[in-house]
């Protein structure tokens, strides 16, 4: 077999501009997982977490409430009523991999034609550029490394 030259894992710790910390984390080799990129979004009063392996869901937690009804919750993003649905086919129907990139497409054109700045723009993908240079300096230094937010 060849040598592995590309990175196999990936993890790192960042603090944003407004104190809150982050953790991120990929892997190419976890066994039994086909696409689970996984995010979530964790706070004091609640969670939100989304899978690739389950498209047509988003996973939510709320603080508040009883007690004895507190717990994750299963929203089917598969209604008319949540972002893009209305523009697919009935209730239930499964959303795939491609409606990204449909949905995308659709954002930016409607941007274009209202004149509207289309996101993400080449100064996120600028941006998230220098966020991995950072993390490999990081890494390499063992030190906490500032993101340059240099010029667009």
């Amino acid at each position: 077999m060849a040598p592995v030259d590309v990175d196999d894992v990936a993890m790192w710790l960042a603090e944003f501009a407004n104190g809150v910390t982050g953790t991120f984390e990929a892997t190419r080799f976890a066994t039994g997982r086909k696409n689970y990129n996984r995010f979530e979004v964790n706070g004091s009063k609640g969670s939100l977490a989304f899978n690739l392996e389950r498209f047509n869901e988003l996973e939510v937690y709320f603080e508040d409430g009883p007690a004895e009804t507190r717990g994750w919750r299963t929203i089917q993003a598969t209604d008319g009523c949540h972002p893009f649905m209305s523009a697919y086919w009935p209730a239930g129907h499964v959303i795939g991999y491609e409606h990204t990139f449909i949905n995308t497409l659709k954002d930016a054109l409607t941007n274009l034609t209202l004149g509207q700045p289309i996101s993400p723009s080449l100064e996120d993908g600028l941006q998230n550029q220098r966020v991995l240079d950072a993390v490999e300096r990081s890494a390499a230094s063992r030190t906490w490394i500032e993101v340059d937010s240099g010029p667009t």
